[in-house]
Order: C-alpha cells, then sequence, then structure tokens
C-alpha cells in the first residue's frame, strides 16, 4: 500500500500565481518537498499524533532558520494578541529591532506583515499534521495491520480531533473566512481545489464536530495518560467547547460546559497564583487544563524558546498594563519583574532562571481553570444571573488577595476587596473585563477578549493605536491570496 503524503503550512504555497502549468513544479514552501511513500508502522502512526502538538508551542524556529521577516521564529501569537492588544510592547527599551513586530503593536500593516505570515503558517502546518495523524487512524485496515489497540486508537483520535479544531479555532478568530482541510492531499491538484476561502460557518461547524468526537474517544480522567501527562484530555476538550460557545455567544452552553467541567472534580484554582506558571509545579497543579510540554535537552527540540527572546530585551508590559493591577495586587509581581526585566509568568521561575535559554523548561499554558471559571462568569451576567456572575469574579479574586505574594509574606488587609450585590450589567462587565485582563496578562487572550467585547476600537485608539473597523479581523497574508489564483479572498480593508 504505498501512500503520498503532502504536507502543507500555507494553503497555496503550493503554486506560483494559480498557474496550471506551474504544477508539474516542487511545491513552494512545501515544508517536506520529498515525496513521502512508506508503509507505516506504529511508530509511524503515534509519531503523527505527537508532531501534531509541536505547531503549538514556541520553540524556536520550527520552520525555517531565523526567519523574523516570515513571522516563524516563534509562534508570533503573543505579537498578534498581547502585543497588538496593549499590554505588551516589543521591548523595554524601544529600539529599531523588528519593525513588523512595531507595525502591528500601531495597527499600520499592510498583508505582506510576517506576523500574520507567521500564524497562518503555523496553524495550516499544524492542521495537516492532525489530517496525517487522522488519515492514519481512520484507516481500520491500516490500523489492524500495525496491532494498534482500540483504547490507544481511542485516545489518539480524541488527541487529533482536539487539536485540529483548536488550529481552526485560531485561525478563524484571526482571519474570519478561511479554507478548510480534512484531509491529506496527495496530488498538486488536491491542494488546488481546497485553496478557497469557505465561510467561517463551515469552519465554526468543523470545530464543533472535531471536539465532539475528541470528547467521545477520550478517557474520563484528569489525564489521558498518566506516564504522559501533557497529552490533550477530556476536560481540556470540554473546555474548548465552553470557549467555542463563548465566542460565539451559546451563553447556556457556556454555563452547562463549564458545569460539566466542574462537575469531573479534575480540576480547581491553586492556592498559589504563581503555580500555574512554575516550571516545578509543571503537572503537578490543579488548575491548568491544557499546556504544551516545553522540555529542554530533547533531541527534537522541544524547549520554550520565548526565553532566549527574553534575554534580548523582548516582551515588556506597557505602563497601561502595570497600571491596571489594583494596588498590592500579587499578580503583577508573579508576571513581571519590572525592575529586573524579568517575565515570570513566561520564564515559569521568580529568580530569573530560563532567561536567555533558547531550549527553555517552562511550560505554554493555554488553558487554565481561571479563564474558565470567567468565561462563566461572562455567561451568568448575559443571561442576568448578575450573583453568579459576582461570586466567580470574586473567587479569582479571592484566590489572588491571599496568593503569598513574591518573595514571601501576604498582601496587606484590604487588598482586591469582593466586588459587591449589584444587578448594573455594564459593571458587573467592567469588573469582567479588568479582572481577565489581570488575571490573564501575557497568555496570548487580550486581543481577542477585546473584539468578542466590541470595544478594540474604543480601547485601543485611546492608546493612541491606529485600529480601525476592518482590523477586527486581521488580513490574509499577501502572499496566500496571490498564489491562489483568487480562491483566497482578501479580508475587507486590506
Amino acid at each position: 500500500m504505498k501512500r503520498l503524503y503532502i504536507s502543507l503550512f500555507a494553503v497555496t504555497l503550493m503554486f506560483a500565481a494559480g498557474c496550471k502549468k506551474e504544477l508539474y513544479k516542487d511545491p513552494i514552501g512545501l515544508i517536506t518537498p520529498e515525496q513521502v511513500s512508506t508503509e507505516p508502522t506504529l511508530n509511524t502512526v503515534t509519531s503523527a499524533v505527537d508532531a501534531s502538538y509541536r505547531m503549538l508551542s514556541y520553540t524556536l524556529n520550527l520552520m525555517g532558520n531565523w526567519d523574523w521577516a516570515g513571522g516563524k521564529v516563534i509562534r508570533p501569537d503573543i505579537i498578534l494578541q498581547d502585543i497588538a492588544g496593549g499590554d505588551v510592547q516589543k521591548k523595554w527599551n524601544p529600539d529599531g529591532d523588528q519593525p513588523w513586530m512595531d507595525d502591528i503593536a500601531a495597527f499600520r500593516f499592510t498583508a505582506e506583515n510576517g506576523g500574520f505570515n507567521g500564524i497562518w503558517a503555523f496553524n495550516y502546518q499544524g492542521i495537516s499534521k492532525a489530517n496525517l495523524a487522522l488519515s492514519y487512524l481512520t484507516d481500520d485496515a491500516l490500523v489492524a495491520k500495525v496491532g494498534m489497540d482500540a483504547t490507544l486508537r481511542n485516545r489518539l483520535l480524541g488527541e487529533a480531533y482536539f487539536l485540529r479544531a483548536y488550529y481552526y479555532f485560531d485561525l478563524v478568530n484571526n482571519f474570519g473566512d478561511v479554507p478548510i482541510i480534512t484531509k491529506p492531499l496527495t496530488t498538486f491538484n488536491d491542494a488546488y481545489e481546497v485553496a478557497k476561502t469557505v465561510p467561517q460557518s463551515e469552519a465554526w461547524a468543523l470545530i464543533n464536530d472535531d471536539l465532539s468526537k475528541a470528547k467521545t474517544a477520550l478517557p474520563a480522567a484528569k489525564f489521558s495518560s498518566t506516564t504522559e501527562k501533557w497529552r490533550v484530555s477530556k476536560g481540556a476538550v470540554i473546555a474548548l467547547q465552553a470557549k467555542v460557545a463563548l465566542y460565539n455567544q451559546r451563553w447556556a452552553d457556556v454555563i452547562s460546559l463549564v458545569t460539566e467541567l466542574e462537575g469531573t472534580n479534575f480540576y480547581s484554582l491553586n492556592a498559589n497564583y504563581f503555580d500555574n506558571f512554575a516550571v516545578d509545579k509543571e503537572f503537578l497543579d490543579n488548575e491548568v487544563i491544557f499546556a504544551y510540554d516545553h522540555i529542554s535537552g530533547q533531541t527534537v527540540r522541544k524547549g520554550n524558546g520565548i526565553s532566549a527572546l527574553l534575554d534580548w530585551g523582548f516582551f515588556a508590559p506597557t505602563t497601561d498594563f502595570i497600571n491596571a493591577f489594583e494596588p498590592n495586587d500579587p499578580r503583577l509581581a508573579y508576571t513581571v519583574n519590572v525592575a529586573d526585566k524579568n517575565v515570570n509568568k513566561l520564564l515559569g521561575t521568580l529568580n530569573g532562571v530560563n532567561k536567555g535559554n533558547d531550549d527553555g523548561p517552562s511550560n505554554k499554558i493555554m488553558i487554565r481553570m481561571a479563564d474558565v471559571l470567567l468565561w462563566k462568569a461572562e455567561a451568568y451576567n448575559e443571561t442576568a444571573a448578575y450573583g453568579n456572575a459576582i461570586a466567580l469574579i470574586n473567587q479569582v479574586r479571592t484566590r489572588a488577595r491571599t496568593s503569598a505574594i513574591a518573595g514571601g509574606g501576604n498582601a496587606p488587609a484590604g487588598t482586591l476587596p469582593d466586588r459587591p450585590s449589584t444587578t448594573d450589567k455594564a459593571q458587573i462587565q467592567g469588573w469582567l473585563m479588568q479582572e481577565r485582563r489581570v488575571e490573564l496578562g501575557f497568555e496570548a487572550q487580550r486581543l481577542n477578549d477585546l473584539k468578542r467585547w466590541k470595544t478594540a476600537k474604543t480601547v485601543l485608539t485611546a492608546l493612541g493605536k491606529n485600529f480601525q473597523d476592518h482590523n477586527y479581523l486581521y488580513p490574509v497574508p499577501q502572499g496566500e491570496v496571490d498564489k491562489s489564483g483568487k480562491g483566497i479572498v482578501q479580508n475587507t480593508g486590506y
């Protein structure tokens, strides 16, 4: 049995201006230019699933060699979310390095900006890898031939479906209408056919379907694998289902799904805020639901390369972000050490260890329980269950004020007092927005929050950014549009 698998990181980098006479040539930008023709083994199948995780990481140079201009040195979500959202500035000391980041920060970018090319590339490469894994796992004859038992098969199916959904979730929120690819592409003509923008409703439908399949396939346990706790769990699936419902304003579904997640009794707020991020607490805490497992010293690198960038002065808090914290909030020092210019939350340490390590061990946290509880608070507020919303906001604030402060001791009495009872929906929404900002800073959440609240223009123009109505979606990388033969449509305003 021979199969040809073509691994794409961008749908139409395969083509030169969409011209079919060029299809005999090597695909432009193909990650694996050789045609893969092998007989899969059990290791081939499991490795395909493992590879599907990698495009979520901050590992350096997964695609190319120091391709700053192409946005591919690290996955650029911190740039597209936190820098664009006004919480982070490019460097502690502004300079002319990487001006494409400055353009994103100021919303003066064009569709040629490398940041958009980078996030497009990371997501479509992840989708390509997940599609390859799913093509193996849904082939009954192949699964029988390699000797995979049903339990392992189901678990791996659940992981691959979740990962494909996660990548598409990010694409839809960044770009809106996008091409949909659901299987490995076996010919260049196949790739040409899928290089077409479809309504984002189709992507949302695929995301929901993939998550439904993942939920059925994964075991009802906190960890889907007791020896590899970094793998996607059923809890991660339920949480992402709730987030999808949140972004589509299906408030009753958000409440129901978060309640279901709470009912597993697998997750709760950690007693100390920094336990979410500390290297020595990884997979030992109660709160983290889904994280990328960065590990140093692997023969195929899995380290957190963002630690190196932090040593070069990248990714500093804005003054506006620092000023957003209430007096004595322990979360500020756990997020950033301004005096020493350390982003503690990304380093996973409070003493600067890992800064400069281009293969750092600190995990990348993508879903944790505080985030989820604030989704539920938002849904309660939208459905007039105001007391329930305030109670959840206060739960997050209580954990914050009772966390031992960085360096020891406790916050002074009166720190982060509970929000009082009210039925003023707008006031509760303001509290929620404030809490999400300080709780989730530097976690690549900010701009998506501002966009879905429809406050991005107001908030960002007040910070001096040139945010326009069309910036609620980023531009599709212009190279993708140009090479698609008009199959991929540029977003309005670009």
